[in-house]
């Protein structure tokens, strides 16, 4: 398993076919506001890769964007909807078909309210996650291990969260409930965009 450091696009040929599991590192948690820094991304085999983007960039990275918008190539995350939003708003691609492992989480573990990736990972697979780096300077010049170690594992673990949440979805029932909930996703984070972020515009006032 290793980490792998890229600037400003990912190389031709490091992902295998197939899902890929994608998380992005911000400076804030208003993407029209707080610029995109890092774009992980891991197929599932063991490796994960960084992409950084410096300040001023372009957010020219053919290669991502090429990934982010193959109608082929499923993408997980965990909080979909802050991540297509970011991504959507720095590279300008919508990124699609999408799965998210939160929402998943929350259609089959109504048990509890504690959806986290941190929980999610502990339950599922037993296995922790260190969140010690979630809030930390990630436009920095240079990045520490510690945010590298912690941006890869953001990713390392979604491909195995996802199997086990498909099964508890179909054993639910909600297998066809949450596939409706990810085709939305693209839409969600574009109100988010526009500026409908917190607004119910389904509800009727």
């Amino acid at each position: 398993m290793s980490v792998y450091f890229h600037e400003e696009d990912l190389p031709e040929g490091v992902l295998g076919p197939g899902a890929v599991a994608i998380d992005t590192e911000t400076m804030g948690l208003n993407p029209l506001r707080d610029r995109l820094c890092l774009v992980q991304i891991s197929d599932g085999s063991g490796d994960e890769h960084l992409v950084r983007f410096g300040p001023g960039s372009a957010y020219d990275a053919p290669v991502l964007k090429a990934i982010l918008t193959d109608p082929g190539r499923l993408k997980l995350f965990h909080f979909a909807r802050f991540d297509i939003a970011a991504l959507q708003h720095a590279l300008g691609v919508v990124t699609a078909p999408v799965y998210c492992t939160k929402i998943a989480s929350k259609l089959v573990r109504t048990y509890t309210d504690r959806h986290g990736l941190k929980e999610l990972v502990r339950e599922l697979l037993g296995q922790e996650v260190s969140k010690q780096q979630q809030s930390s300077d990630w436009g920095a010049a240079e990045l520490t291990e510690a945010q590298r170690d912690y941006a890869a594992s953001d990713v390392r673990f979604l491909h195995a969260m996802k199997t086990v949440l498909d099964a508890r979805l179909a054993r639910e029932g909600r297998t066809e409930l949450a596939q409706a909930c990810f085709d939305f996703l693209p839409a969600r984070a574009a109100l988010d965009l526009a500026g409908w972020p917190e607004v119910d515009i389904f509800a009727h006032t």
